[in-house]
């Protein structure tokens, strides 16, 4: 089975990506750091680390300390597919990701996105 492609892309490269939907929105780079800190189990310098050596999808998630104990009750659907119902692992991880962004972008309360 061939690897999808976002699993090799730099998290760097996304992240900022990231922070300027949410700020569009009025939402601040905190608020995203926060999201990705609650679902990874990164600290602010860990993420950093991340960031600053380039940590592809792949190894961002490989390298989490811990995923949050609550993804399950992340539901809904990003891209058109429904996050609960991705079979790959590391796909719904990122699928995770693009939801609470959405989510966050959306204006959505932050105790809901971290499903408080």
């Amino acid at each position: 089975m061939t690897q999808h492609r976002i699993y090799r892309m730099k998290f760097s490269g996304v992240y900022p990506l990231y922070v300027q939907k949410a700020e569009r929105k009025n939402r601040t780079k905190a608020e995203v750091d926060q999201v990705i800190r609650w679902l990874t189990g990164y600290t602010q310098e860990q993420l950093d680390h991340q960031i600053a050596i380039e940590s592809t999808f792949e190894e961002f998630f490989a390298n989490a300390p811990q995923l949050n104990p609550n993804v399950a009750l992340i539901k809904g659907v990003v891209c058109g597919v429904r996050v609960e119902e991705v079979e790959d692992p590391l796909m719904r991880k990122v699928r995770y990701l693009d939801k609470l962004i959405d989510e966050l972008a959306k204006g959505k309360a932050m105790e809901k996105v971290l499903r408080g």
